[in-house]
């Protein structure tokens, strides 16, 4: 039995940055499922348009897509525009089975993937209990979404930086969070020794640039999530449980 092909679906950017960190995250997860049919799709901006990427897979044949929102919150997107986009591609082409599988957060591997870029602009494990660490996130409006930000950071507190403040790029979010040089200000008023910028977003572009421009009184700022071995493991991993769902929903079904 072929197994279903995985769709990754990114928001999509006019900075060309944004396209190309996709397609380089996708590759990396084609490496490490040879034979996995992986394709790409984006809501706007980029091409192929995810209706196009569908329109192809049910000419080639294929049986059953599992679409991955390249999201690591639910917000927005996840809840409206991915799922509208699959309903009306449903409605279009009837012998296609599209499934959308969970966005990518929280997860531990996202919390090594955000570590290990931290390590990679220069720090080590041995800094962690003398530095204060900015978890700077785009934002979003919707409180669940904001909520999960609020949240990792406790969750990194207990791991062993000195402090960790989230932070979104956004102006208007929910929660009331900082923007990333408010909570940079804040650790250092409080006596911080070391302030670290960590951008929980994927892929380069106007939000997560205003990441950059707010860490500038950070004495350490790390790279995007971006096509990262832990984040390749962890779309893999939300394939392997979407197919895990739709397979129980099937035994549930014939069993009725």
């Amino acid at each position: 039995m072929t197994a279903p092909v995985l769709l990754v679906i990114a928001h999509g950017s006019r900075d060309p940055r944004h396209a190309a960190t996709v397609h380089a995250l996708t590759a990396r997860v084609r490496a490490l499922r040879p034979g996995l049919r992986v394709e790409t799709g984006f809501l706007e901006f980029n091409a192929p348009s995810v209706p196009r990427v569908l329109e192809r897979l049910a000419a080639d044949g294929a049986g059953e897509v599992v679409a991955l929102p390249l999201l690591l919150t639910r917000a927005f997107h996840a809840k409206s525009d991915i799922p509208s986009v699959l309903r009306e591609a449903r409605t279009r082409l009837p012998k296609l089975r599209v499934r959308q599988g969970g966005v990518l957060g929280p997860s531990p591997l996202l919390n090594t993937a955000l570590e290990q870029r931290l390590y990679e602009a220069g720090l080590s494990p041995a800094d962690k209990s003398s530095t204060g660490l900015v978890l700077a996130s785009a934002g979003s409006t919707d409180p669940e979404a904001s909520a999960v930000i609020a949240e990792i950071a406790r969750e990194l507190r207990h791991t062993g930086w000195c402090a960790v403040r989230p932070a979104f790029a956004s102006a208007v979010t929910a929660g009331g969070f900082p923007r990333t040089e408010d909570a940079v200000r804040a650790l250092r008023a409080e006596g911080v020794r070391r302030v670290a910028v960590a951008p929980y977003v994927i892929a380069p572009g106007r939000l997560p640039d205003r990441i950059v421009a707010g860490a500038a009184g950070a004495d350490v700022l790390s790279g995007v999530l971006g096509p990262s071995p832990a984040l390749a493991r962890l779309l893999l991993a939300r394939y392997t449980e979407a197919c895990a769902s739709a397979a129980g929903a099937s035994s549930e079904r014939l069993s009725a």
